[in-house]
């Protein structure tokens, strides 16, 4: 298995569940993060290594990323796997499991890349790549069948391993924080181009909030390894802000907060599934940016706004996520009960949609792939 960053790992760490309940002695190894070790995944490199957002980003990365995929090629094809899962990194994994496929080794990609909503070309290349796809949105199967590509939807594993009814109580208490107090939820992003183009904007944002409402209190739970880029950061931005920042529990603090200020990605859908209003912003190096824009099929970056096919929460992006606009747009949820109110309903009606015991159907789908 290889997952490329931390909502990857979380992913491949829920699918690991099913697949251990299946195949007790499985033995599964690769690129991965800390929540596939929990399952007893042995883990080659690290996520982090492939944690890049961005042409001029990856560029910059380009040489180590290519040799590790050469390097995990090679002990592939000489070991043979049962099966290879790439799960989401479709830049990384495609190539990879092009060569698998061609070697007779079963690939399984977990997660349709995007191409509804941008680089539709890929498409083709993943014919030639994957035995099967496991399809997080039920509107992807029929797209990847048009190009020959079999595919299963098995619904989204975070819809089954968040609550439908969000613990807020019980992590305001965890979090130390009262039932009263307005709480705004901060998270920049989880890779450290994120964090480098993002979090100022964020921070930014949070100190005039908190000049304009002392009463707010704002959370960010920090991704693995990224303390080190964000603690500076506060301390240039938001100094006297009351941020807490926490190791993690990224879940516990979305349960508890009023409105979070997001990055983009699939962040956004788990603040979804957490009913919570947000504010989605996004920045990166101005050449990524131009890029990846002449390429966008439709209007929405955000996923609960894909998914829901309009704009149901506010997106700043690039020149557009400046710390006035940021906080405003928090303001405006804050200042309108109503509006959270029916975004929340909209969110857990997704919610539904979505929960589909994803480990189950995911774990079936790959036992007839090891079976055809």
């Amino acid at each position: 298995m290889v997952a490329g960053e931390a909502s990857g790992d979380l992913l491949a760490g829920l699918l690991l569940q099913g697949l251990r309940q299946r195949w007790p002695t499985l033995q599964v190894a690769g690129i991965g993060g800390p929540r596939m070790v929990e399952h007893g995944f042995q883990a080659w490199w690290p996520h982090d290594k492939l944690a890049v957002r961005g042409y001029v980003e990856v560029l910059r990365h380009y040489r180590e990323i290519s040799g590790i995929r050469d390097a995990l090629t090679r002990r592939l094809l000489q070991d043979r796997p049962a099966a290879f899962i790439g799960v989401d990194a479709p830049d990384f994994n495609l190539g990879l499991e092009r060569r698998l496929k061609s070697a007779g080794i079963k690939t399984i990609h977990f997660v349709c890349p995007s191409i509804w909503a941008w680089r539709g070309g890929r498409a083709k290349k993943m014919a030639a790549s994957v035995d099967h796809v496991l399809c997080l949105f039920p509107f992807e199967p029929e797209l990847l069948r048009r190009h020959g590509v079999a595919a299963t939807f098995v619904g989204h594993p975070l819809a089954d391993a968040i609550p439908l009814q969000p613990p807020r109580v019980a992590s305001r208490a965890a979090l130390g924080l009262g039932d009263r107090e307005p709480v705004v939820a901060v998270l920049p992003g989880s890779r450290r181009s994120e964090i480098q183009y993002i979090a100022p904007r964020f921070l930014q944002a949070v100190a005039r909030l908190h000049q304009q409402r002392p009463e707010l209190r704002f959370v960010l739970p920090v991704a693995s390894g990224l303390r080190d880029l964000l603690t500076p950061l506060v301390q240039q931005h938001a100094p006297k802000a009351p941020l807490q920042l926490l190791d993690g529990q990224s879940h516990t603090v979305l349960a508890a907060c009023d409105v979070t200020l997001i990055a983009s990605g699939t962040a956004t859908l788990e603040a979804a599934l957490f009913k919570q209003p947000m504010v989605i912003g996004y920045n990166m190096h101005p050449l990524s940016w131009q890029l990846m824009k002449r390429m966008r099929y439709q209007p929405w970056v955000g996923l609960p706004n894909i998914l829901c096919r309009e704009f149901v929460v506010p997106e700043l992006l690039q020149d557009d996520c400046q710390p006035e606009a940021l906080a405003a747009a928090v303001l405006a949820w804050l200042d309108n009960p109503a509006a959270s109110a029916r975004v929340a309903t909209r969110f857990a009606d997704l919610h539904q949609q979505l929960r589909q015991d994803t480990a189950r159907c995911a774990t079936d789908a790959i036992a007839k792939v090891l079976q055809g």
